[in-house]
């Protein structure tokens, strides 16, 4: 079986989220989904899910895994909004409880079962799916957050936010359960995949004005990334992530993505007052 794989570019959050398909048997796969979300007005739109789902439609295709490859700290996630839509299972690593039983008490969340429950699926390392007449393999990535992973299929990688583009290096380890070293091994495990497997980002902020890119192999991750490639030893990579860890800012759409993301897309119930919030903690 040879998958196509449409990438979806959602410009306001940079993310890059792929519909991966097997155009004989007709089935697909969503990789990391975006909710329409302006914090400004609070306003909640369907736009890029509705391309998305567009897409399938005109291709004939049936949605069967809908893939977060961890909770989210700069977008909101259509997993649930997709689910409704299509019936397809919404699979996340099961190291996600662990990150739900955090923010439900730093947000006081008394809507959060933490349990991992609001998902279908809870992915272990090395975990395998049927889809259509391969499998797709789970690789537990940690580093990024305690609960990432990373997505192989037929000689190519669904990185997440574990890797960037060469020239923009590799994710921040500042989040509840990240950790540089960590990172390190698990950017090692995908290097030592083969150098001509495709790497598949999540996000880019295309540095300097360059044109939009997403897609690099194993080999010119490991020989040209930025922050970590075949010269990094692992103290340089810890020192390099930490001090710039320490420069930046609190992501835009960080408490609203976590709310949100935690619950697998589903959004926060209304009030008595019909009106539906999003928590915002003040620092005093």
């Amino acid at each position: 079986m040879a998958i196509t794989i449409e990438p979806f570019f959602h410009k306001q959050t940079s993310t890059i989220s792929y519909v991966v398909f097997d155009n004989v048997a007709k089935l697909a796969f969503i990789v990391d989904s975006v909710l329409d979300f302006d914090i400004e007005s609070g306003k909640v739109a369907k736009s890029f899910a509705h391309d998305q789902l567009d897409f399938l439609l005109v291709n004939c295709l049936k949605l069967v895994y809908i893939f977060e490859t961890h909770a989210h700290a700069d977008h909101l996630t259509s997993a649930n909004y997709l689910r409704e839509k299509t019936g397809a299972k919404i699979a996340v690593s099961a190291n996600v409880v662990g990150i739900q039983k955090h923010f439900k008490a730093f947000f006081n969340d008394t809507q959060l079962i933490a349990d991992g429950g609001c998902f279908d699926l809870l992915l272990d390392d090395n975990q395998q799916l049927d889809f259509s007449d391969t499998r797709i393999n789970i690789l537990s990535v940690p580093g990024h957050t305690n609960d990432s992973i990373a997505l192989l299929i037929d000689g190519n990688v669904f990185v997440g936010d574990t890797l960037f583009m060469p020239d923009q290096g590799t994710a921040r380890c500042d989040f509840p359960g990240g950790d540089a070293a960590t990172l390190f091994s698990s950017v090692a495990r995908i290097h030592a995949l083969p150098e001509n497997f495709k790497l598949w980002m999540c996000h880019d902020y295309q540095p300097g004005g360059r044109p939009l890119a997403y897609q690099c192999t194993v080999k010119e991750s490991k020989d040209n990334n930025l922050h970590i490639n075949n010269e990094s030893t692992l103290s340089e990579f810890v020192s390099v992530r930490e001090k710039r860890d320490g420069t930046l800012p609190v992501p835009k759409l960080l408490y609203p993505a976590i709310q949100v993301n935690i619950h697998a897309g589903k959004l926060p119930k209304r009030e008595d007052n019909g009106q539906a919030f999003i928590k915002i903690p003040l620092m005093i």
